[in-house]
């Protein structure tokens, strides 16, 4: 969320902004509606100044025992008009309000200007692809064909775009979450959290899901309750409306969670296998940061996150994403795309985004400095670290033989305590 005085003032910088994103912003609807609204509480201060005035008036009156009939009949008129100017700046706070929670970040002057993912720009790329002497085959053939992932069964329980992990699976998925919070926690010194999977309306407005992408979520009928999109927006609203002394930023926090997606955008896209799911497992990484200080964290956040692809010996490029392809709360975004074979092509598995102090605003989290400094937003930072799932497809189709059987990567064998998933007998 942008702050009104910085909107008011800086009118062309968002119209820039507005442009560069590819998006529509009635920037003269905004002038008229903050106009009626400023003039509109000058006139009522005025109206509440000249009661008080009558009032003392009025009160004179009744002590020299005259009357004051006019006065009060004039008063009451005037009592009316403040208690329905009143009623109308509310009306007006609350349409501002909305205005400036729907509008998206700035871009960081170093995103490159583009309409879509085709003018995003590769930063750096790693490793190679595998060489295989068969056609290697897409994870949902392979994975039916080991017995570890049962989609059939995830449509009969729930129903399409989930996924029944079966055996040697459901540990993959398991000891690639474990792997990825040992090596956050251990190496690069993220606190683990483990947050609830229900989350409110002030935590999601608060990280910026809401009210923009209401139709992206799943809401708990007759409830405050939605299912968490991603535990960014637990992680961000571990310190909503607090003031975090200077001397403990950075903090850097972690989580493991479940999270759940309608992909309301995405019908007829990716309909075979478990790329694009409602329900998926994520380990977040998330930052709260010094101004000063986040894009030096930003770009040793990409790095951890590239650290879990390179581990597990899987090729990957790094992209950093162009301002017609960015979140809507971020300021500068890199995409992690890991090379999945079958489809010769890389595909996203991790996106780190600088939000600078856009969600710090609305959720109202400070730093104090030290001494008798003023206080400021915190800037926050976060990223996959990584989507589980797809790393998932991406060990099963990079290490798939031509026998049908998959090579356990080798950071990963204490964790699954083999070396290789058989294929079917």
């Amino acid at each position: 969320m942008h702050d009104l005085s910085y909107f008011r003032d800086h009118l062309d910088v968002f119209a820039d902004m507005a442009k560069k994103r590819n998006i529509s912003l009635d920037l003269d609807a905004f002038r008229a509606l903050d106009k009626e609204r400023r003039e509109l509480i000058t006139t009522n201060e005025h109206r509440k100044a000249q009661r008080n005035k009558a009032s003392e008036e009025i009160a004179r009156l009744k002590k020299e025992k005259q009357s004051a009939d006019a006065l009060i009949a004039d008063m009451k008129q005037v009592s009316e008009q403040i208690k329905q100017s009143d009623e109308r700046i509310a009306g007006l706070d609350t349409t501002q309000r909305e205005l400036l929670l729907n509008i998206p970040n700035v871009p960081h002057s170093s995103v490159p200007a583009g309409t879509s993912a085709a003018d995003n720009v590769e930063v750096r790329r790693w490793g190679a692809p595998p060489k295989f002497d068969f056609t290697p085959k897409p994870h949902w053939d392979v994975g039916e064909g080991t017995g570890i992932l049962d989609l059939p069964a995830a449509t009969k329980i729930t129903g399409a775009r989930f996924a029944v992990y079966k055996g040697w699976g459901a540990r993959l998925e398991r000891a690639l979450a474990n792997f990825f919070l040992d090596v956050h926690t251990r190496e690069h010194g993220y606190t683990e959290i483990l947050p609830p999977f229900l989350v409110n309306t002030a935590s999601l407005m608060g990280a910026g899901q809401l009210p923009k992408f209401a139709a992206d979520l799943f809401k708990v009928e007759n409830s405050d309750f939605w299912l968490t999109p991603t535990s960014e927006v637990e992680l961000h609203n571990l310190y909503r409306d607090e003031t975090i002394p200077e001397e403990k930023l950075p903090i850097h926090v972690t989580a493991w969670t479940a999270c759940f997606r309608s992909e309301a955008g995405a019908a007829g896209k990716d309909t075979r296998g478990i790329l694009r799911q409602h329900q998926f497992q994520k380990v977040e990484l998330f930052k709260f940061t010094h101004p000063e200080k986040s894009y030096e964290e930003h770009e040793a956040l990409v790095r951890n996150a590239e650290t879990i692809l390179q581990k597990l010996g899987l090729h990957y490029r790094t992209i950093l994403l162009c301002t017609g392809d960015m979140g809507f709360a971020s300021a500068k975004t890199y995409d992690l795309e890991v090379w999945l074979p079958s489809s010769n092509e890389f595909r996203e598995i991790s996106s780190c985004s600088n939000c600078e102090a856009f969600q710090a605003r609305r959720a109202g989290i400070r730093f104090k400095p030290k001494g008798a400094g003023k206080s400021d937003f915190v800037h926050t930072l976060n990223g996959s670290g990584l989507a589980v799932g797809r790393t998932w497809i991406a060990v099963v189709e990079n290490y798939q033989q031509a026998d049908g059987s998959i090579v356990i990567p080798e950071v990963l064998r204490p964790y699954m305590g083999i070396d290789r998933i058989p294929a079917a007998e």
